[in-house]
């Protein structure tokens, strides 16, 4: 299984916004080399999500990709996904903790730096900063910028990872910043190869770590 501490591509998985299905979707971002799948459905029943979920977990699986369920905190560990990510308005990080089985990894989506050094203190594993660019995806008109990651670089211990409006145009801008690693959703599943999508990010990623 992929070590999250090793992770740098991150692909988001919603059906709404690739142009193909999910399955299809997070099969050809693990041919393409991405580190972690996450699942992010808002609108799917449990029954259905669930359902998803646990063949999305056995590709992920497979390939020792890691598979993270967003917000459906119980439905992750049914699943027996890697872990589940939840954000500010959704179950508090302590909460997810104790639903969530001993070893499994909590993500928690911050958008300044004051929520970063709560989720560290709540024992998230790792977190998302941003949105840094503005992104349609989840509805944001304005990103909180570049600077945003230079304060979480400076303070947090825990990996985090970049998120909201990266294209591979604007990585650049992300790893001047001082980040290697990135969260990706539409740039690469709303591609229409998505394999090489993401293995055009991942060698960005991979030449900048060094």
């Amino acid at each position: 299984m992929s070590n999250l501490s090793e992770a740098q591509l991150y692909v988001l998985v919603t059906g709404s916004v690739a142009n193909r299905p999910a399955l299809e979707v997070a099969d050809m971002a693990i041919q393409g080399g991405a580190d972690a799948i996450q699942l992010r459905e808002k609108d799917l029943s449990d029954h259905e999500f669930l359902d998803l979920a646990r063949q999305m977990r056995d590709r992920c699986r497979a390939a020792g990709v890691l598979f993270i369920v967003n917000d459906r905190v119980s439905i992750s560990k049914l699943a027996g996904a890697d872990g589940a990510h939840v954000g500010q308005d959704d179950l508090p990080a302590t909460g997810a903790r104790k639903i969530l089985r001993a070893g499994k990894i909590l993500g928690v989506s911050t958008h300044d730096i004051d929520q970063a050094r709560q989720a560290q203190a709540d024992g998230a594993d790792y977190i998302g900063v941003g949105p840094i660019f503005p992104t349609s995806t989840k509805g944001y008109e304005e990103g909180v910028g570049v600077d945003f990651i230079r304060q979480v670089k400076g303070e947090i211990t825990i990996p985090f990872f970049a998120i909201g409006g990266i294209t591979l145009d604007r990585l650049d801008k992300i790893i001047a910043a001082g980040c290697t690693r990135v969260a990706v959703s539409s740039a690469i599943i709303a591609a229409e190869d998505v394999a090489a999508a993401v293995r055009q990010f991942k060698d960005k990623l991979t030449a900048a770590k060094g």
